[in-house]
């Protein structure tokens, strides 16, 4: 009943509300991402489905991962079930392809979190609005965070206040580690100049 294993995976809605509530245009996304105007078009529409690369393009473009698109793609549930062998199928990956990375809590929520397998790419620099918390299950990770490197091993966490510009990279092959943040949309952040009484 919770399970969404056969219901099929549709990210056009989320990219749309991603893009307007960024104020963009279908031009400004295709200039950013590398692809056509009609061809994003059929993705918001879901009339066509895009690979792996299109989705992290169109993420890249739109300041946000492919990860939390997919997790904003299915409808919200108030109990969902995310199967461990549904992996390949949400990402469109063959099963030996890596890295791999998968959405454990999926639809419009409060909070969000991603399990990611393998290696990663260590030069790109994550920022996000809300606090996160890095835990790791299997493996090694080294993160550099402030200008300070951490290294965790199985077991350890690493909490991160939104905004912390960080990167991270996997130490030891078949490395997983789970990434718990409080959802994008989400106002938890108080802007600093906001709360100042004038």
């Amino acid at each position: 009943m919770g399970d969404h294993k056969e219901q099929p995976l549709r990210v056009g809605a989320a990219v749309r509300r991603r893009r307007r509530s960024l104020e963009l245009t279908l031009a400004v996304v295709a200039e950013r991402s590398g692809l056509s105007v009609p061809f994003l078009s059929q993705i918001e529409n879901d009339r066509a489905r895009p690979s792996t690369g299109s989705l992290e393009k169109v993420a890249d473009a739109l300041r946000t991962t492919a990860v939390e698109l997919l997790a904003a793609a299915d409808p919200a549930c108030s109990v969902d079930v995310v199967r461990a062998e549904v992996v390949e199928q949400v990402r469109g990956q063959e099963p030996d392809a890596e890295p791999r990375s998968r959405s454990l809590v999926r639809g419009h929520h409060q909070m969000h979190a991603s399990e990611f397998t393998g290696d990663h790419d260590a030069g790109r620099e994550f920022q996000y609005r809300n606090d996160q918390l890095m835990y790791v299950a299997d493996g090694a990770v080294e993160i550099e965070a402030e200008g300070r490197a951490y290294r965790l091993g199985r077991g350890d966490t690493l909490y991160l206040t939104g905004g912390v510009r960080h990167r991270w990279r996997a130490t030891v092959a078949d490395t997983r580690v789970v990434v718990v943040a409080v959802a994008e949309h989400i106002e938890a952040v108080r802007d600093r100049d906001r709360g100042r009484k004038r």
